[in-house]
């Protein structure tokens, strides 16, 4: 989640702000994913991979093999794959790093994400306060009282199989998401589309694409503590594997205007991730894996018709820990951070970073349970959460995603 403020006061950013950029059609965009940090060492993995993991094959020892001709691929944009693997992507210099949905690739480093790194995943910075958010910009509904977020119980593969953690790197180090398995309508039943936050792929517009992005289902699956996660294996901390994105897209604005912290692109946070397992899995989606997938509503009643929505996702700012999912139910309200970009809905919620990306399911157009929105912002002292209302922009991108993929 990221804290209101303005993105001139952004850590680690120049001062420079734009203005409000005009709305253009939604880019494809290969991707990554976003949100807390802390640095951890990568052990000796094994690379794998590519960012067209569909086209890998296995070479038999559990391992992904590269093509050929996708390694002269990420060899034209300076990258090596052997260097790669064995640090070359931990190299962030601004000039090298990519930042265009052409250039980006994300090949699979096998066993990266062990159960230590994934743990020890934090939220970033937060040091400012709702003081940072204009007093009316467009509609806008008096702040939600502060709804405690409450544990989802396990084990989540039964109480909520779809969602899940997003981990990946980027400058700061070890970062988390939350994000939601959502329906692919180009292939019924045998979704592996992950829907997340815009700031969960991508920096925004003084950065790009993060790295070694990975999605794992029901984290955590038994609620164990942090003190029995220390002990635990690969098994209990992510029952059904880790899952790579091999390709995704965020929304065109949110690649101009998005930052780190702040409302910038608010509006237009969100992403939809393709993801392929680590190990080569055993044939069946992820949908199939886990059992279930939420469908998407691209014409969800206003703020002001909807009664009731429900936000998912691993808090990690204190005073939760990251380890266990939560959830809080609210009505929504309005919340406009400029006039010139579309309303989004608000709810009262106490959970922290870490929970961005995390779905919020309503009863859709239909009367049944939808992903209606994700979590985006929220302010540093927490109370509530924001997230987009998704429409032609949002859709977009979703069926770019899934037509890519398409007969495959």
């Amino acid at each position: 989640m990221r804290s209101i403020r303005p993105s001139f006061t952004t850590r680690g950013h120049r001062g420079r702000r734009r203005g409000p950029a005009p709305v253009p059609a939604a880019v494809l965009l290969v991707s990554a994913l976003v949100l807390t940090a802390t640095a951890c060492d990568s052990g000796d993995a094994e690379a794998g991979g590519d960012s067209n993991a569909s086209q890998a094959a296995d070479d038999g020892a559990g391992r992904i093999r590269v093509p050929e001709h996708l390694k002269d691929k990420l060899k034209e944009h300076g990258i090596d794959l052997d260097a790669w693997k064995n640090g070359a992507w931990k190299n962030w210099d601004k000039d090298d790093w990519l930042r265009e949905a052409q250039d980006y690739v994300n090949p699979i480093i096998e066993d990266l994400w062990d159960p230590d790194r994934m743990r020890d995943a934090e939220e970033p910075d937060q040091g400012v306060d709702e003081g940072d958010l204009a007093d009316d910009q467009g509609v806008t509904d008096p702040e939600p009282r502060p709804v405690q977020a409450r544990a989802v119980p396990p084990a989540y593969r039964d109480s909520a199989p779809t969602a899940g953690k997003v981990f990946f790197d980027s400058p700061e180090g070890t970062m988390v998401c939350s994000a939601t398995v959502v329906q692919d309508p180009a292939h019924p039943g045998k979704s592996n589309m992950v829907w997340t936050a815009g700031h969960c792929v991508h920096a925004g517009k003084e950065g790009g694409w993060y790295r070694n992005i990975a999605f794992v289902p029901s984290y955590n699956d038994a609620g164990l503590s942090g003190a029995d996660l220390e002990k635990a294996g690969k098994k209990d901390v992510a029952p059904h594997g880790v899952w790579w994105g091999d390709w995704a897209q965020t929304s065109a604005q949110w690649i101009e205007q998005g930052g780190a912290t702040g409302g910038d692109g608010a509006a237009y946070d969100f992403a939809v991730i393709h993801v392929t397992p680590e190990k080569g899995g055993d044939g069946r989606s992820l949908e199939e894996t886990v059992g279930a997938a939420l469908p998407v509503d691209f014409a969800a009643p206003s703020a002001d018709r909807l009664k009731s929505v429900t936000a998912i996702g691993y808090p990690a700012a204190p005073p939760y820990d990251g380890q266990k999912l939560h959830q809080c139910e609210d009505e929504p309200g309005r919340l406009s951070l400029s006039a010139s970009d579309p309303t989004m809905y608000r709810i009262g919620c106490t959970m922290t970073g870490g929970s961005s990306g995390g779905g919020w399911v309503a009863a859709g157009s239909d009367g049944k349970p939808a992903l209606v929105s994700n979590t985006s912002i929220g302010p540093v002292t927490a109370g509530w959460l924001a997230g987009p209302r998704l429409g032609d922009e949002a859709k977009g991108v979703y069926d770019a995603v899934s037509g890519k993929f398409a007969g495959r």
